[in-house]
């Protein structure tokens, strides 16, 4: 047991007040990473307030954690999460490594007086916690948190470790962060975690179908306008990209969230490397980005578009027009010609 972890685990030996957030607009990694951390806490007699900046899409409604989760951004949570994190003797921020990534939550967090600590896999990590369990070889933070259940139980038999629930959340963060176990983040180590997990006896198909296969038929009507409308494949730079402006979202009664893996379908095209989404939504254009092989978007995103992430899968945002920003991304290119041209 390395020190941060002998640390933790004197620390949690006695009953304490422990919030758990995670990143705005949270997929099922940073939802399910952080309900298994709160159902093994609460099992362990520690009171455990989930706490989420956004809401999160309807497909991950059924992660409910053992006493829900607060929203931040909705008035009717927003006076209790405050007065939880002020009361609290401890903070876990879960799948982000920058308070900027909790959206308004941040400075409230950043100001609580309990120390934090910080478990993620993303790069360059801002040092606001006390305790820092990070790895950026870690296919996903369910994995890490699966990981650091392990070592506090010393190895004690998985049964008796993790129950259902608790293996259901973390498989479906490891799940959805390695694309169904198709990335190249997936190693021998996931596929044990996993294993482990399974001998719970939870259906991993069960939490598959209620994540991919449980949307409205909206969501799908969408998705085929988008495909069919909006995906530009530029075959000069091996990129393809989509632009979606908020009336496109208003007409089609698009919520937060179910755009989440569209920019997945551009890397599906023969030859693409890299593949872009711009959506516009409340004064800001959010970016996702995603590349196969040796082709960096993380690089591309920290340089121009106050973004980061992982190397083959980043974000970021601007703040110019949809026009721009497109007219930006596509100027840039060229510099980036000869690393899209040499992916295998």
């Amino acid at each position: 047991m390395n020190q941060t972890v002998k640390e933790l685990s004197s620390f949690l030996s006695l009953p304490q007040k422990i919030i758990i957030t995670m990143h705005r607009d949270p997929d099922a990694d940073a939802l399910g990473s952080s309900l298994g951390w709160a159902n093994y806490l609460v099992k362990k007699g520690h009171d455990v307030t989930v706490i989420s900046p956004t809401d999160y899409t309807a497909n991950l409604k059924w992660m409910i954690g053992p006493e829900g989760v607060l929203v931040y951004e909705k008035a009717t949570d927003q006076a209790k999460c405050k007065q939880k994190i002020q009361e609290a003797t401890l903070i876990c921020c879960l799948d982000f490594s920058a308070l900027s990534r909790l959206k308004d939550l941040g400075k409230v967090v950043q100001d609580a007086p309990a120390p934090k600590l910080m478990i993620d896999h993303h790069l360059e990590p801002e040092h606001f916690a006390k305790w820092m369990i990070w790895d950026t070889n870690a296919a996903a933070t369910a994995q890490l948190v699966y990981a650091l259940i392990k070592e506090l139980e010393a190895d004690a038999p998985v049964r008796q470790i993790f129950d259902i629930p608790m293996a259901e959340y973390l498989y479906a963060g490891i799940m959805t962060d390695t694309g169904s176990f198709r990335h190249g983040n997936v190693t021998a180590d996931v596929h044990l975690a996993v294993a482990d997990l399974m001998l719970t006896g939870f259906d991993s198909s069960r939490v598959h179908r209620l994540i991919y296969d449980n949307a409205p038929l909206s969501r799908l009507q969408f998705l085929g306008y988008v495909l069919s409308q909006k995906l530009v494949v530029n075959a000069k730079y091996r990129t393809a990209y989509m632009v979606l402006t908020e009336a496109e979202l208003q007409k089609f009664n698009s919520s937060t969230g179910e755009t989440e893996g569209i920019v997945n379908y551009g890397l599906q095209v023969e030859n693409v490397v890299m593949s872009a989404m711009f959506i516009e939504r409340k004064g800001e254009i959010k970016i996702s980005f995603r590349s196969v092989g040796s082709f960096s978007v993380r690089d591309l995103a920290s340089a121009h578009f106050n973004g980061g992430g992982h190397k083959n899968a980043s974000g970021g945002r601007s703040e110019q027009s949809v026009n721009e920003t497109v007219d930006y991304f596509l100027s840039i290119l060229p510099l980036y010609e000869q690393a899209l041209l040499s992916v295998d």
